[in-house]
């Protein structure tokens, strides 16, 4: 390494953030960020550890712990510290397709990971790569690179989210013809309308688009296929289609009045929100407005979180976040040691703003929906909860309401943040491929190919509701199997 010590010469040190109170006047990135010679102390605490499980991807009792890409981290780190950003980017690029993402949306399970965190704070491997790349496209580094030599083979790629891009990028530098289809106006899928701007500017991703087309990928919107374009139609015209069209089915509450008006899932509200962001700064008034109005979110992961801090732009005049699990413990507990994913308490952004605004954390702990109650005009005007008691049994884990817990809180619109339960089915039916039982497309084990010749699948089609890292992952390893499938061998990594 190039400073040996760094980790104990250096404290940790992050760019910091704008202030809740100001950051929630507009949607914009609120993350600040170091200046260089900061950024390289940084670098420097990266440990000679031997064994760097910051890049390890492995899963342990089912969570992801280090990064799934298997970044060289510990390279790329040594060679900020050295000042060869150059070679530090051509590391990061080596294993990663979208470290612009990353970089912003990934909790950073290779943080999680670092040895250093073991008796001390973890490197800041997030922000170090946010500066590699960033650095990269202010110097001019990254540039459009069309392959020099096209085989022949036409690859079609149905949804542009991060699995679905990182494919195309892959089979696309191996000199295959790719066109990507999004059903969306705009390209991006989860990155551009499931996730606010204020986490991803939506600039951020048509920069990179714009490489990807100066590179020979074709996109093309509005291309809902499976409805508005045949399945039949693709298979005809490719070698290969591929299917990265995410686990979008939202699951849903299933209780009386669920019917109500004002009563909408987080995935709506949010890309909605971003919708008329883009096209108008919210000027058009099309998307749900929480202006002046009680929110109830449902669910505590981030979708919900997202929920919570785009409701506080909007103006709510109060928000509400329900959790059916427990709250987490502040610190590790002692069947939840490194280098596991710590499952330990966290505030988000939304949080934080919530209890800058409204001087509480909105976050209520095991407690869930019974009913909603609706007025005269069929609207939502209160929602009965009830907490609920964790039980640990042979089946598993279940939920059982606790007698006399019951509440009753005033609601004028609720945000259903509950997870996704699968691929929607329409497109599967359309392509003919089997789903398993989690009701995402039906694959061998470690194989990419379904059921009908020439259809492949990735992302969260494949594997369910996951990171964009992972996502990432998929894309890479779907392309190398296509690859192979295509031309006999493969040189994808």
């Amino acid at each position: 390494m190039g400073k040996a010590t760094g980790f104990l010469e250096f404290e940790r040190k992050s760019g910091g953030e704008i202030g809740p109170k100001d950051r929630i006047k507009n949607f914009q990135d609120f993350h600040a960020h170091l200046l260089q010679r900061e950024q390289q102390q940084q670098a420097a605490r990266c440990m000679d550890c031997g064994v760097p499980f910051c890049q390890s991807g492995m899963m342990l009792k089912g969570m992801t712990s280090g990064c799934p890409l298997n970044n060289l981290i510990p390279e790329w780190n040594d060679l900020i510290y050295l000042e060869k950003p150059d070679r530090a980017l051509g590391r990061l690029l080596k294993t990663n397709n979208f470290p612009e993402f990353t970089s912003r949306v990934c909790p950073a399970p290779c943080e999680a990971a670092c040895t250093c965190g073991f008796n001390d704070t973890p490197v800041t491997i997030k922000e170090n790569e946010w500066s590699i790349i960033e650095n990269g496209y202010a110097a001019g580094l990254i540039q459009p690179n069309p392959p020099k030599v096209r085989t022949g083979k036409k690859i079609a790629v149905v949804g542009s989210g991060p699995s679905g891009l990182a494919a195309a990028d892959q089979l696309n530098k191996r000199g295959h013809s790719v066109v990507v289809y999004e059903r969306s106006d705009r390209v991006g899928g989860l990155l551009m309308y499931g996730i606010p701007n204020m986490k991803l500017e939506k600039n951020v991703i048509q920069r990179k688009i714009n490489i990807m087309e100066g590179e020979g990928i074709s996109f093309v919107t509005n291309a809902d296929i499976g409805n508005t374009i045949k399945a039949e139609k693709l298979i005809q015209e490719y070698d290969c289609v591929i299917l990265a069209c995410g686990a979008s089915n939202p699951r849903d509450i299933q209780v009386p009045g669920r019917e109500g008006k004002g009563i909408y899932f987080a995935v709506d509200f949010l890309k909605a929100t971003t919708k008329s962001l883009l096209d108008s700064g919210l000027k058009d008034g099309k998307f749900i407005s929480a202006k002046g109005k009680r929110v109830l979110v449902i669910g505590g992961g981030d979708t919900g979180n997202d929920c919570v801090g785009t409701s506080i732009r909007h103006g709510a005049k109060s928000v509400v976040q329900l959790e059916m699990m427990p709250k987490p413990p502040v610190e590790r507990a002692d069947d939840n040691r490194w280098p596991e994913w710590p499952k330990i308490l966290k505030t988000d952004y939304g949080q934080q703003e919530a209890i800058a605004v409204y001087g509480y954390d909105p976050r209520t702990y095991e407690t869930t929906v019974t009913e909603f109650v609706l007025d005269k005009e069929g609207k939502v005007g209160k929602a009965k909860t009830v907490r609920l008691e964790k039980k640990t049994e042979k089946k598993g884990v279940s939920f059982a309401p606790v007698k006399g817990s019951e509440k009753t809180i005033d609601v004028d619109l609720v945000l259903i943040a509950a997870g996704f339960v699968g691929a929607e089915s329409y497109v599967a039916q359309a392509f003919k491929t089997e789903l398993n039982e989690r009701s995402t497309v039906k694959t061998a084990q470690n194989s990419f190919h379904t059921s009908v010749p020439k259809v492949f699948v990735t992302g969260d089609m494949h594997r369910g509701q996951s990171l964009v890292v992972w996502a990432i992952k998929e894309g890479r390893s779907v392309a190398k199997e296509v690859d192979e499938t295509l031309m006999g061998y493969t040189n994808l990594v």
